[in-house]
């Protein structure tokens, strides 16, 4: 007789997630990361009004931060790994964001992007730092010092449901308060800012580090969950990957973030469960979200419920 698990592994990924409890925590918890990288970008995009195709490679240099610092035969400590990852990521945004934040609108796009492919390919053709087959990180992080076990999935569940509480609270003050309100009127009339006597490039340097920089907390889950890392992590789909799900929760709004990355994440699965063309499904079902609710699926809900704005300045 064949064993449960092995009749779960033979049902569709929308079943595995109702009836198997491990393939929900993995999925659950894998979503929740790529809220964490959906909310990092929407600081940019959604708040500041800056389009980038290159914020991958933020979450991918945490990956393999974490990757290098952790030894091959025990687990390295979160406590100091976690920080010099994310603020490794963040230094990397800061100077390349010296550069791009000086550009505007189109231009601003493809320098992002290019930098971004500046760094996929240091990774991708150097066989020193993994190549194009990547590394393995064989131990998640040791974090016996709060007194949790990451390597058990629960618990790393339970970690990554907290940082992305964290994430969310930080971002929802940060734009309720002044530094986020500039950022908004960046958005709106950056020249007007400029007009009233507000530094418009330190602002947005600044919204860029942080943004990496939580791309980078999001980089270094990712690594932790999956145990490996490649190139493919700071490539332009991973990118366009963030930008759809800003896109399909609703930008402006972190909330709209995370629900963007769930109903992404699983709508993506289901679609790759009925056909190997599960693109052309997907891309259908992002322009029909568009054309029907261009204010993403919170705002519909909102439309549709009369729930309010939803906390956007």
């Amino acid at each position: 007789m064949s064993s449960p698990k092995a009749t779960l592994e033979k049902l569709p990924r929308g079943v595995q997630i109702l009836l198997g409890r491990d393939f929900y925590l993995q999925m659950i918890t894998q979503m929740m990361i790529l809220a964490i990288f959906a909310m990092s970008l929407d600081l940019l995009q959604g708040v500041t009004g800056l389009v980038s195709l290159g914020h991958a490679a933020y979450f991918g240099l945490a990956g393999y931060a974490l990757a290098f610092l952790t030894p091959a035969d025990n687990p390295v400590a979160l406590w100091w790994s976690l920080p010099l990852a994310a603020g490794g990521a963040g230094l990397a945004a800061l100077v390349i964001g010296f550069f791009v934040v000086r550009t505007h609108g189109i231009y601003f796009i493809m320098v992002t992007m290019a930098f971004a492919q500046m760094i996929f390919f240091l990774f991708f053709d150097n066989k020193s730092l993994g190549g194009s087959d990547g590394i393995y990180v064989y131990f998640r992080p040791d974090a016996s010092a709060i007194g949790i076990d990451l390597e058990n999935r629960t618990h790393f569940y339970y970690f990554t449901l907290a940082a992305l509480v964290g994430v969310y609270l930080l971002l929802r003050r940060l734009l309720f308060s002044p530094f986020g309100r500039a950022l908004s009127g960046i958005r709106v009339n950056e020249h007007r800012m400029r007009a009233v006597g507000y530094g418009t490039f330190g602002y947005k340097l600044a919204a860029f580090t942080l943004a990496g920089t939580l791309a980078g907390v999001a980089g270094y889950l990712w690594a932790a969950q999956t145990g490996f890392v490649n190139p493919e992590l700071m490539g332009f789909h991973m990118s366009a990957h963030a930008i759809m799900m800003v896109i399909l929760g609703g930008m402006g709004n972190f909330a709209g973030a995370i629900v963007g990355a769930f109903a992404f994440e699983y709508v993506m699965h289901f679609f790759k469960d009925l056909t190997k063309h599960w693109q052309l499904l997907m891309g259908g079902f992002i322009v029909l979200v568009v054309i029907v609710a261009p204010r993403g699926l919170l705002g519909l809900g909102e439309k549709l419920f009369g729930t309010g704005k939803g906390g956007k300045p």
